[in-house]
């Protein structure tokens, strides 16, 4: 695992404190949000989240507790990116707010750069 630059991908204090709940709940100190970029979704790549421990070569963002892990291929198209968390009367989530995507659809589930 490597540490990635502060220009990868920044929390806002509103994910910081959700992830830090979500890994406090499952009692797994390593545990992280694993955020990939997978090919998919109408147009063209979709975002793929998952709470799980790193994998070697996974590149680190985020304070103690709130971490994140990337994957080699999924960075460059996360370079930039603000992970939110929103809650409102449609639900609740992770938000990632990609300057990189040129394209998206409707839903917001896929993206092309």
């Amino acid at each position: 695992m490597s540490t990635a630059s502060s220009t990868a991908i920044s929390l806002t204090d509103a994910a910081i404190e959700h992830l830090r709940a979500l890994v406090g709940e499952h009692d797994a100190d390593d545990a992280g949000l694993r955020v990939e970029v997978v090919p998919g979704g109408c147009s063209g790549f979709e975002y793929s989240l998952a709470l799980e421990p790193p994998k070697p070569g996974d590149e680190v963002v985020g304070p103690e507790g709130a971490r994140v892990y990337v994957d080699r291929f999924s960075l460059p198209y996360l370079l930039g990116v603000e992970l939110d968390y929103e809650e409102s009367f449609q639900g609740a989530g992770f938000i990632l707010n990609n300057p990189n995507a040129t394209a998206s659809c409707g839903c917001g589930k896929s993206f092309n750069t």
